[in-house]
């Protein structure tokens, strides 16, 4: 089973990669400068996915930081939903 642990600070990720047992990080609402430090300081050890606040003009930028994953609602938080019914009368 792996292991994802959700960190908002570097320092939260520092606790994450002493304590060990962990596969994944999510960085939550990081700016871009914030997540470049995050990729250094994990070098390797974890994989790394971005998420909070990611719409479709900031992937490019976020993905340039160099984490594994990006996590976007952004393409679902507005999209239209249709109710649809099939009524069958036999």
């Amino acid at each position: 089973m792996k292991i994802e642990i959700e960190v908002d600070t570097l320092d939260q990720l520092r606790e994450v990669l002493d304590a060990g047992g962990a596969d994944v990080a999510m960085l939550d609402n990081m700016d871009a400068a914030t997540m470049r430090q995050a990729v250094a300081l994990v070098a390797g050890r974890l994989v790394l996915e971005a998420s909070g606040g990611i719409t479709l003009d900031t992937a490019a930028a976020v993905a340039e930081t160099g984490v594994d994953y990006l996590s976007s609602g952004a393409i679902t938080h507005s999209a239209p939903n249709l109710d649809v019914a099939l009524d069958i009368e036999i």
